[in-house]
């Protein structure tokens, strides 16, 4: 099989794919953290500020997610096309509460009226919860397996077979993890009352997801031995959960020194990091068949053909930085504290 950098081209492109969606759950987890903060906001002027906090940024956010559904479809159509149907559920449900969601930010001011602004408050919160959730709910299904056919078809009968137990704990995990990073990210952006009200929330943030997080992991080990095959197989990447544990444990000590900035920065690593793990549960597959595991779909009956993989090769090596920079772009240009007395920053 053709390599590069002794690398062959599946895996490059599994490593592209999940740098994508790693950097889609760091940047739009903090949107979804907030939102799923916004209705326990009691002032209109409060709620106003969180969403001003995430009003520039937000479509930047849901780029890196159109990127990476796009190289996951090119990369790893039979994947794709499973994926798609075994969860085409919650995959609607999630378009429509992105839809939601982005109506809501927009839709909120344009009328003075209580009764809309509360109606839109409402869907916007919502909306991120439920965003949050089904996130996990999906990556839960892949690590827990879901039956397939020879033909890489699912074969599952109930229409609710995506929520089963360990989904929904990844699930709420998720949504602990991204409130605890959203907290963080508006401590960032806000000042004075509302600043000092979202210190609590963070606490709170914190002590859900620690909490959450131990329950699901305790979960997995106790029930989903095959994620373990790896690491007992390579003791060398239980540094890896072990860099996992020191990032979630800084998070706390640097919030009670207010050092935010560099507590939003290992939040951000912890996601990287738990993706990380996922990575290592998974490789080389992308979908384990349970219980047929002589079924699960892998990098190698997945992938495109090798001639298409270095064709996008070479748009990953283009597109790539310019990404990047237009996503710095946008963060330079409205960094800082919101203001409502100003149209801008």
């Amino acid at each position: 099989m053709d390599t590069l950098l002794g690398i062959d081209y599946p895996t490059w492109w599994f490593l592209i794919v999940g740098g994508l969606f790693s950097g889609y759950a760091i940047l739009d987890g903090f949107d979804f953290g907030a939102g799923a903060w916004h209705m326990f906001f009691r002032k209109n002027t409060s709620r106003e500020t969180a969403l001003k906090a995430i009003d520039p940024t937000w479509h930047c956010n849901e780029v890196w997610l159109v990127i990476g559904g796009g190289t996951l479809f090119a990369g790893f159509p039979v994947f794709y096309g499973t994926l798609f149907s075994a969860m085409y559920t919650p995959f609607i449900l999630f378009l429509l509460f992105i839809i939601f969601r982005g109506i809501s930010i927009k839709f909120r001011n344009m009328e003075d009226m209580l009764w809309w602004r509360r109606m839109w408050d409402w869907s916007y919160s919502i909306s991120s919860i439920m965003l949050a959730f089904l996130l996990g709910v999906v990556l839960g299904n892949i690590l827990n397996g879901m039956p397939l056919d020879n033909n890489y078809e699912y074969v599952g009968r109930g229409f609710f077979d995506f929520l089963n137990p360990f989904s929904i704990l990844v699930g709420v995990t998720s949504l602990a993890l991204f409130m605890m990073h959203g907290a963080i990210y508006l401590l960032l952006k806000t000042e004075g009352k509302l600043y000092d009200r979202i210190q609590g929330f963070l606490r709170k943030g914190m002590a859900f997801f620690i909490i959450s997080y131990i329950v699901t992991t305790a979960y997995g080990l106790i029930y989903l031995d095959h994620l373990l095959v790896v690491f007992e197989e390579n003791k060398v990447l239980f540094i890896v959960a072990l860099l996992v544990f020191l990032s979630i444990a800084n998070v706390p000590r640097l919030a009670s020194k207010k050092q935010y900035g560099w507590a939003f920065i290992f939040t951000s690593i912890t996601i990287a990091l738990l993706l990380v793990v996922v990575a290592f549960e998974l490789y080389p597959r992308l979908l384990l068949s349970n219980p047929e595991i002589q079924n699960s779909i892998t990098i190698y009956n997945a992938a495109a053909s090798i001639k298409t993989l270095k064709i996008m090769m070479g748009f990953v090596a283009v597109g790539g930085p310019l990404v990047l920079l237009y996503s710095y772009f946008v963060y330079r240009t409205f960094w800082g504290k919101v203001k409502l007395d100003q149209q801008g920053y």
